[in-house]
Formats: C-alpha cells, sequence, structure tokens
C-alpha cells in the first residue's frame, strides 16, 4: 500500500502546486458569497481563509519537496493525458523551477495569512483569486510548452485585473484599465510570435523547437526568429523593464497592500520566462539578445533609481525602486554565463522579499500618517515613529545592497560574474552608481518622514489635535508582524547564502546543458532518431478502438507519441496492435526508416 502511494506521489509531483490552488479556488467559488459590505458578518469567511491557509501551506510544502528532490540533479518530466513530448503538453520540475515555485509559497503564505485578518473581507472572491492567481504563476515556471506558458500566463493575469482593483476605488480603476490594455497588447504579441514560430518549426515544445531552429531554411529561420524577438518582447512588457515598465510605478501604488506586496513576484514571471525561453532556444543559436538584455538592465536599474530621487509619494518610490532592482538582475542574466545566472537568481529572490516588505510598511506608514497618507511632504510625527524609523532603516540597508544583508551579497556576485566580460568596467560603475544614488534616495525619504517631521499639536482645542488623536498607536492587524517575517526570512538568506549560491550554480549551470532536457524530455525510435511533428494532414483520421479496423501506414510511431501505459490501454485495439509489431519488424530489417507516409506527416528528424 505505502509503495502504491509512494509511485503515485512520484508519479504526480510536478502537477501538484497547480493543482493544489486550482481545487482550492474552485471550492472557494463553490462556496458564493455575500455582499461585500457583510463579508465580515458572512459564517462562511472564516471556512475560507481554512480553505486558503491549508491549500497555501500545502503548496508551499510540495515547493519544499521540488527543492529537496531537485537538488540531487534529478529532472521530473509530467506527460499531461501520457503524451509524450512534443506531440503533449509536458511540466518539467528542474532546479529552476523548483527554485521559483518556492519563492511563490515563501511569499504567498504570508500575504495570504496577513491579508486574512481585515483586507479580505473588503471585496468578493479574494482568497479564490488568490490561489488562481498561484496556480498561474505555479503553471508559468513548470510548463516547457511556449503556448502553455501562455495560457498559464492569461491565468495569472486574470486574476490579477481582479485583484488590482481590489478595494474600489477611481484610481485604481482607471489605472487597472491601463493595465488590462497594456497586458492585453502583451498577448496579442504573445500569440503572433507563438504562430510564427509554430508555422515555421511545427512545434512549440521549448526543446524541440531550440533543437530544430538550426535545421530550418534561411527563410523560415528568420520567420521563427522574428517569433522568438516578439516572445522577448513581451517577457520584457511582463518584466517592466526600461522603455516597457512605465507603467509599474503607478499601477502598483494604487493596489492594495497585500496585493502590492503579492505584486512583486509578478515582474519576476517575465524575468524568469526571458532567463528560460531564451537559455532554451537561444543557447546554441547565435543571437544578441543577450546582449541586448545587458543593455536593457544597465539603463532600467539607472532609470528606476533616478525615478525613485524624483517621486512624491512613497508607493511610486517603491516602484522605482523595483523597477532598479530589475535592471540589476537583467544585467546578470545579459553576461550569458552561469554564474552570472545564478547571482541574478540569488538577487531575484531577495529583491522580490524585500520589495513585498516595502510595500507592507508603506501601509503601516500610510495609517499612522492620516490624511497625508503616503505623500513625501512633512508631516506630524507618527505614533510609533521610532519602531517604523528602525524598520524603515533595516529596509532601506537591504534594499540600497548594502552589508551585511542579502542584497549586498547577491551584487557582488553579480560583479565576481564580470570577470572576463568586455563589459565589466560599465557594469561595476554603473552598479556602483545606482547603489549610491540609491541610498541618497533612502536618504531623502529617511529625512522627510522622519527627520522633518513636526511636533503633534497638543492644544485640545484645535482640529489637528482631534485629528492626530483619532489615528491608531499601533500598526494594522498583522501589518508589522509580517514585515518581521519576510526581514527573517532573508537575514536567513544571508546566513546560508553560501549552500544557496551553490545550488543556484548548479541550477543556472544545468540550463546550458541542452542535451540533458532533450534527453529527458525528447524521445527516439529505434534508431535513435529524435520523432518530431509537421502539421496533420486534414483527412487522415487516426485509428482508435472505436474507429474500426482500417490499416495504418503510421501505426509503427505510435509507441513513440504516447505512455507505455497508454499503449497497452484498452484504447489501443488488438488490430492496431499487430500492427505496430509488423510495421516495426520491416522497419527493423530494412535500412531505413520512411520519413513520410501517406496521411499523417510525423517526421524522423536526424538529431
Amino acid at each position: 500500500m505505502m509503495d502504491q502511494i509512494s509511485n503515485f506521489w512520484q508519479l504526480q509531483t510536478p502537477i501538484l502546486s497547480i493543482l493544489i490552488p486550482a481545487f482550492a479556488g474552485f471550492i472557494l467559488l463553490l462556496l458564493g458569497s455575500s455582499n461585500a459590505d457583510n463579508l465580515q458578518n458572512d459564517k462562511r469567511q472564516s471556512i475560507r481563509r481554512v480553505i486558503s491557509y491549508i491549500a497555501t501551506l500545502a503548496g508551499l510544502g510540495t515547493a519544499i519537496l521540488y527543492v529537496s528532490q531537485t537538488a540531487t540533479d534529478h529532472m521530473m518530466i509530467y506527460q499531461l493525458g501520457e503524451w509524450r513530448a512534443p506531440f503533449g503538453i509536458i511540466l518539467v520540475l528542474d532546479r529552476l523551477s523548483a527554485f521559483m515555485v518556492l519563492l511563490t509559497y515563501i511569499l504567498g503564505l504570508p500575504i495570504v495569512w496577513f491579508a486574512s485578518k481585515d483586507w479580505d473581507s473588503r471585496g468578493r472572491y479574494f482568497h479564490a483569486l488568490i490561489q488562481f492567481l498561484l496556480m498561474g504563476l505555479c503553471g508559468a515556471f513548470l510548463t516547457g510548452d511556449l503556448f502553455n506558458l501562455f495560457v498559464f500566463f492569461e491565468i495569472l493575469l486574470m486574476a490579477s485585473y481582479v485583484l488590482l482593483t481590489y478595494g474600489q476605488g477611481k484610481a485604481r480603476f482607471q489605472l487597472g484599465i491601463h493595465y488590462v490594455i497594456i497586458n492585453l497588447f502583451a498577448s496579442a504579441l504573445f500569440l503572433i510570435g507563438l504562430g510564427l514560430i509554430y508555422a515555421n518549426v511545427g512545434s512549440l515544445n521549448m526543446v524541440d523547437v531550440a533543437r530544430l531552429m538550426h535545421k530550418l531554411q534561411p527563410d523560415q529561420l528568420h520567420l521563427a526568429t522574428a517569433g522568438i524577438y516578439l516572445l522577448f518582447t513581451v517577457f520584457a512588457i511582463k518584466a517592466a523593464v526600461f522603455p516597457l515598465g512605465f507603467w509599474l510605478p503607478k499601477t502598483y501604488a494604487v493596489a492594495s497592500t497585500p496585493v502590492a506586496a503579492l505584486f512583486t513576484l509578478m515582474t519576476k514571471v517575465g524575468i524568469y520566462a526571458i532567463l528560460r525561453v531564451n537559455s532554451i532556444l537561444l543557447l546554441d543559436n547565435p543571437s544578441p539578445l543577450f546582449d541586448i538584455l545587458l543593455i536593457i538592465g544597465l539603463t532600467t536599474s539607472l532609470y528606476g533609481v533616478i525615478g525613485a530621487l524624483g517621486a512624491v509619494r512613497l508607493r511610486r518610490f517603491v516602484g522605482f525602486m523595483i523597477l532598479s532592482s530589475l535592471g540589476t538582475i537583467c544585467i546578470g542574466l545579459g553576461l550569458h554565463k552561469p554564474e552570472a545566472w545564478a547571482a541574478s537568481l540569488y538577487y531575484l529572490f531577495h529583491s522580490t522579499l524585500i520589495g513585498a516588505a516595502f510595500y507592507l510598511l508603506c501601509g503601516w506608514i500610510t495609517a499612522q500618517r492620516g490624511i497625508f497618507k503616503d505623500h513625501l511632504h512633512v508631516a506630524p510625527r507618527m505614533k510609533q515613529n521610532a519602531l517604523i524609523s528602525i524598520c524603515f532603516f533595516i529596509v532601506a540597508l537591504m534594499m540600497a545592497g548594502l552589508p551585511p544583508f542579502s542584497g549586498f551579497f547577491g551584487k557582488v556576485f553579480i560583479l565576481q560574474a564580470t570577470q572576463n566580460s568586455a563589459y565589466q568596467m560599465w557594469i561595476i560603475g554603473s552598479v556602483l552608481i545606482v547603489s549610491l544614488l540609491s541610498i541618497i534616495a533612502f536618504i531623502r525619504v529617511g529625512f522627510i518622514l522622519f527627520w522633518q517631521a513636526s511636533e503633534p499639536e497638543t492644544n485640545p482645542k484645535r482640529e489637528d489635535y482631534l485629528s492626530y488623536q483619532a489615528l491608531p498607536d499601533h500598526a494594522p492587524s498583522r501589518n508589522d508582524k509580517t514585515i518581521y517575517l519576510l526581514i527573517a526570512v532573508l537575514i536567513g538568506y544571508v546566513v546560508y547564502a553560501h549552500p544557496i549560491q551553490q545550488y543556484l550554480f548548479k541550477t543556472a549551470f544545468m540550463l546550458t546543458q541542452s542535451d540533458l532536457y532533450q534527453k529527458e524530455i525528447l524521445y527516439k525510435n529505434m534508431r535513435g532518431e529524435f520523432i518530431s511533428v509537421e502539421p496533420f494532414d486534414p483527412k487522415y483520421i487516426a485509428e482508435t478502438k472505436y474507429a474500426g479496423e482500417n490499416p495504418d501506414p503510421n501505426a509503427h510511431f505510435i509507441p513513440y507519441i504516447i505512455s507505455p501505459n497508454s499503449l497497452h490501454g484498452e484504447h489501443i485495439s488488438l488490430y492496431k496492435q499487430q500492427q505496430i509489431e509488423i510495421q516495426q519488424q520491416q522497419l527493423n530489417q530494412s535500412t531505413s526508416i520512411p520519413t513520410r507516409n501517406t496521411g499523417a506527416k510525423l517526421q524522423s528528424v536526424e538529431p
């Protein structure tokens, strides 16, 4: 019994982090909802919170299991419907996808816990939307198929559209419309890029596309390359890098506090997609995209910090600082070598959590400044001024990349990776200048919020006195504790920097092993040739158990496109199995395998 459970677990592991939030989201939808104004009194609200807790905690446990499994360099391939790649859809659980899924749940669990005290009662279906967002994120990190990357992008985007306007408000609605239009435009480009690739390559499996790219005719290669460039543009929009990231500071500034904190992960999906797709498709195909990415990274980091220096609201300041950190990540990716990619991944984890902690701190500060909110104007001293200033100081040190915190280690790792690079001095100079300007930007904000804060009104007869006394003298529920938790995680991230960096270096090195991915994902026929696919003849109807017993000249391909379980299942007739055996015997006796038959145009392509 235990062996069966263990085998089932091993077989289904890669899809669990998608199924858990998917089923949780559907259950939460089935619970229904009362009017938003009555959610606090709705008896089902506690059930929603419990379901969301359990699902997110289970997702975190699954993510930890992923990391432990892939730490042994074990790659797991999950075939949906038991159709083998490149014919079917697959999920790929490797070091990189495991790391990103872990980051998703490390951030997701504290945000769900924080929002469950008060924020989830300000709108309908908050927990269901969070679960669908987690589902889309995990699916995007695990899929090995370009079209399903688009599908999961759309899932997480649809959830984000509603979450952005969560809590209502004119500003959220206006910028929410802008956010939707930008992403719909990006989705249209995504589909056009996929169409160009599929029309010229005949496959959308990432590994299969990479293998076939250099076999294309020049005109087909140019069109497929144009499709890859369109995908790069789409991912750059998602990642909000310069000059496609103007939307981020204002858009994230109007989001509710837990949503803004969780959205710090959204831009990392674009970064992940750039690394995953480019490392697979362009590893063996020369392209200037990595050099372009390096230039974009240098520009974005500088643009972000300059924007932060001129920000007039604290939340926009955080948005610009996040842009700057995205540029730093792109610098490492643009260096196009494993040690630089590992450094970028280390910094990516840090920038995601510290950005989320800063947005939570914005919520705390806004609650204690009353009508001044997060505007960078001189206001009366906050009631928890000392505690908030300490938190601000720690967050500033971490985000600016000063020792001894993880931001400093991430930047050092990136600078170390610039050895033997033609752009070494440019990168070092840029990183140092951006760090200096970041410190200046934080000093400016700190001066306005804390050092220049005026004394509160002491005259009870003045209206300002009554307004000040009405302000809370403590942090919003769970706000401070969530910040402490994220900071503690980042401190632990520094303590274990060496083993984490070793894991990430092996992760980045694995991305350069195209032969390994081909071996694990694609299948070969009896001659050792990869089986690939062209569009099928529309007149061809594949035979099943219920389609009659008709000769099928392509029967010998069947064992290579479906799993052994399906091959010996009830839907493959005895007549079909006999055809397969006869054709395979004939092929064993022949000197070559026919590359094309009448009917379906299945093709054997030399490796």
